[in-house]
């Protein structure tokens, strides 16, 4: 799924929203920036050097902002995640990683002109074959979300059709960041559907979801060639408001998680604290407002390409604690650490796979 397009260090690799995409999107979801000395077609290597373009084409590491869309779906629906839950993440990675693969392939051209380094225009891989792997993996989405139950494949199959739509004909219009916000809040809703049936009580959090992806790509649009400062000035207003939003929320436990909690049922677990459970909230929250919002400011005093860069990279970074707030304040305390914990694996990923750089365009 797609999700956001450039060179952000110390960031997960390329999303839009992006997938993305990311933050597919689905975003979604998240290889910009220079080409490195002496870029162009490069002559295919061993079998080291075609999983590396693979894993540049496909933006690995930043598939972990992928699961929490799924799982704050399942907390908005107050439903405990289950084996339905895990088909739903393989089916939004998958639907994710298709976003990637369709995204080059369809910008293969500007990217021969501007970033000659990717691994289309360089040679490393064949778009025939980026092409086919984004049908193969929309395929492996829908099937897995089927596995889910008829309502997740309610929800995956507009999920991807937003997928293909920003990819080949919405991105470069003003429906882009429509369609990329869209595109998360429906891989949240999947989640929702997969695990608990509906998707009505997830419909804020989706909403709040789609509101952050909304911003960061619409500062992704200007991260090459720099020079907007309404778009990272409002970005960084959408952030103080969604923070404020999911932190000064009454804390109520969704009508799932109230029955599971309720005394003397078979099954009762112990409702989580409410204090507990607003201070989670509220640390997650801070943690979401402060990983966007300085970049985000920082651009907005000098919207170099550099710093709006660092702006892209920031905001697909702070999608993690906000889907953990999000978790958190449906009272999934357990879920919203899982998801949180997500954050240091993938900049841990990132480093050891030598791929910092985050994109969703």
């Amino acid at each position: 799924m797609n999700r956001a397009a450039a060179t952000a260090p110390d960031t997960p690799a390329e999303t839009g929203t992006t997938g993305t995409t990311a933050a597919r999107c689905p975003a979604a979801a998240e290889n910009a920036g220079p080409a490195p000395e002496g870029a162009g077609p490069r002559p295919h290597g061993g079998l080291a050097s075609r999983a590396g373009a693979w894993a540049e084409l496909l933006r690995l590491p930043a598939l972990f902002t992928v699961p929490g869309d799924a799982l704050a779906g399942a907390a908005a629906a107050g439903v405990r995640p289950g084996p339905r839950t895990l088909l739903a993440i393989g089916s939004s990675l998958c639907l994710y990683e298709a976003g990637m693969a369709l995204n080059d392939w369809a910008d293969r051209a500007e990217d021969a002109a501007e970033r000659p380094h990717r691994p289309l225009p360089s040679g490393r891989i064949r778009p025939a074959a980026a092409l086919t792997a984004a049908g193969v993996l929309t395929g492996a989405g829908l099937a897995m979300a089927a596995g889910a139950g008829r309502p997740a494949l309610a929800v995956a199959a507009p999920l991807a059709a937003t997928v293909w739509a920003y990819d080949l004909a919405l991105k470069h219009t003003p429906a882009g960041p429509a369609a990329m916000a869209a595109a998360r809040g429906l891989d949240l809703l999947l989640g929702a559907a997969a695990t608990g049936g509906g998707t009505r009580a997830a419909l804020p959090s989706a909403a709040l979801l789609g509101g952050h992806t909304l911003a960061v790509t619409a500062v992704s649009r200007r991260e090459t060639t720099g020079g907007s400062v309404l778009a990272p000035l409002a970005a960084l207003a959408t952030t103080g408001v969604l923070a404020r939003l999911v932190t000064h929320r009454p804390a109520r436990l969704p009508a799932g998680r109230r029955a599971a909690a309720a005394p003397g049922l078979p099954g009762s677990t112990a409702a989580p604290s409410p204090a507990a459970t607003e201070a989670l909230t509220v640390a997650l929250g801070a943690a979401y407002a402060a990983t966007a919002a300085r970049p985000y400011f920082h651009a907005a005093l000098n919207p170099s390409p550099p710093l709006t860069q660092r702006a892209v990279g920031g905001g697909i970074r702070a999608t993690i604690p906000l889907q953990a707030a999000l978790a958190a304040r449906s009272g999934a305390s357990a879920t919203s650490l899982l998801v949180a914990a997500l954050a240091p694996a993938g900049r841990l990923f990132a480093r050891r796979a030598a791929m910092r750089r985050v994109s969703i365009t």
